[in-house]
């Protein structure tokens, strides 16, 4: 009740994949999170539990963005962790923020880029660095790690 009463709903995430949708099944929020009406940000993870399915431990997933979670793969190290450009920015998410900024990331899967895609960045191959459906937002920084510019992206995901 929570949950399906909040104003608006942020769904961080650390770890894997399959023992995260382990848990939401236990506690039916697999259930509960896709119908959820109020704005909702999946940080991180919890951007990637948005999508049908993970690469990572082959995992079905939330199924609102239509699209598989990648590895990377190639020579660069990963997990991708530091600063990296975040670009093409769209919706009020970015409001007041410019393309080129700087956001902190640590992950080694990521979303392709598609229709859902609200802004880019690149790391071994481009991919999205936010993506939007409908009432749902997920970004793959850590706005809370990202200085001015994350907090911005904060405050405004609280205006929507």
């Amino acid at each position: 009740d929570t949950i399906r009463t909040a104003d608006k709903v942020i769904f961080p995430g650390v770890g894997a994949a399959g023992a995260a949708m382990h848990y939401l099944r236990q506690a039916k929020l697999d259930k509960l999170i896709p119908a959820l009406q109020q704005p909702v940000l999946g940080i991180c993870l919890g951007m990637q539990l948005l999508c049908n399915r993970s690469e990572e431990d082959d995992t079905e997933c939330l199924g609102i963005i239509n699209t598989t979670v990648q590895k990377f793969s190639g020579s660069e190290k990963i997990p991708q962790t530091g600063w990296n450009r975040i670009d093409q920015l769209k919706g009020p998410l970015f409001q007041d923020i410019s393309p080129g900024s700087y956001m902190y990331y640590v992950h080694s899967y990521y979303v392709p880029q598609g229709t859902y895609t609200i802004a880019t960045t690149e790391y071994i191959q481009p991919y999205s660095a936010a993506v939007q459906q409908s009432n749902f937002y997920g970004v793959q920084f850590h706005p809370e790690k990202s200085g001015e510019d994350g907090a911005t992206l904060l405050s405004n995901f609280l205006k929507l």
